[in-house]
């Protein structure tokens, strides 16, 4: 508490006056109106939280990430995924946690306005109360005053009749002037009760005013007690929040220092390979040659293949029956 500071500072010289009220009022409805804000920031944030939670778990179990991985890094990589589906699952509970602020919020807000209402309710009785009873002071005032000239001519109109002959005319002038004095006497006593009424009653307003300030002021420190803790609450939810990722995101790190590039290029090469022997030259091969080679393009007849030696010129022997000399033969059709 800070101490009084809205009764000793919210008063007017004019008795008719709210001003000092009125301006309490409507700091606290200014300060409802904060609390409403910020309890709708809440439910926005809550909103955000969920959308951005169920796009990530949408994307964490639907959209392929590095599915053809092998070995360490496949599973550094199922880590991340399972990691970002837990990142997704605590923003979707953070978004019903911070549903759960704004509800205190708004539980508080009513309570206090519950609260005001008693103190308003006696405030606004008070000072019509007040108001009343001043104006019936007032005309209480006015009536004696009126009274009090209707007796000073009275009294004037005797004087000046002093040496009047008509002496009925002078009796009706001193019976006109005792009513006058009666009447002041009565007015004055009506005005003098309707003042001490009117002074009472502003004790009594006084004393409500004074009451009033001390609840209301107490309860604007509540007020900005409570909304100090709940934005406390909030930033301290929000810092957990990354916390929580990052212990996630640490798994991940984790992995993938277990990560191995050698052992994952082993072990492609371990289920994937095809043999460690690779193709033989390919050979010429003479095709007048009486030794051919049997096997296919592409494939070796053995290790140690020789290979064969320039092909031998043919000579001309015209007595050898298997060559025919070129001279033989005529490439002219006749």
């Amino acid at each position: 508490m800070t101490g009084s500071l809205f009764k000793a500072n919210f008063w007017s010289t004019d008795i008719l006056s709210t001003i000092g009220y009125d301006n309490i009022i409507q700091h606290l409805n200014n300060g409802r109106k904060n609390c409403k804000e910020f309890e709708e920031f809440l439910k926005e944030r809550a909103a955000i939280e969920e959308k951005y939670g169920k796009d990530l778990l949408s994307l964490s179990r639907k959209k392929p990430c590095g599915q053809s991985e092998i070995n360490t890094l496949k599973r550094a990589l199922e880590v991340f995924k399972q990691q970002v589906d837990n990142v997704a699952q605590c923003h979707i509970h953070l978004a019903q946690t911070l549903r759960e602020e704004a509800r205190k919020m708004e539980d508080f807000r009513e309570k206090q306005k519950q609260q005001r209402k008693k103190t308003e309710t006696v405030m606004d009785a008070a000072h019509k109360q007040r108001n009343l009873q001043f104006k019936k002071t007032m005309d209480a005032k006015k009536i004696y005053e009126q009274k009090c000239r209707d007796k000073d001519e009275a009294e004037q109109a005797v004087h000046r009749s002093a040496n009047m002959a008509n002496q009925k005319q002078q009796e009706k002038l001193f019976v006109k002037l005792a009513t006058s004095k009666t009447a002041v006497e009565d007015s004055d006593k009506a005005y003098m009760q309707h003042v001490n009424t009117l002074d009472k009653v502003r004790e009594d307003w006084q004393s409500e005013h004074i009451k009033a300030c001390e609840v209301l002021e107490a309860q604007e420190c509540e007020r900005i007690n409570f909304f100090r803790n709940a934005l406390w609450v909030h930033v301290n939810q929000l810092s957990q929040q990354c916390v929580k990722s990052d212990d996630m995101y640490e798994q991940v790190r984790k992995t993938l220092e277990m990560c191995s590039i050698e052992k994952d290029i082993e072990y492609f090469v371990n289920q994937r390979k095809t043999g460690h022997i690779p193709p033989a030259p390919i050979m010429y091969e003479n095709f007048y040659c009486p030794q051919r080679n049997a096997a296919p393009p592409g494939k070796t007849t053995g290790p140690n293949l020789a290979r064969r030696g320039p092909l031998p010129v043919p000579k001309s022997v015209p007595d050898d029956p298997d060559y025919s000399l070129v001279d033989d033969y005529s490439l002219l059709y006749q």
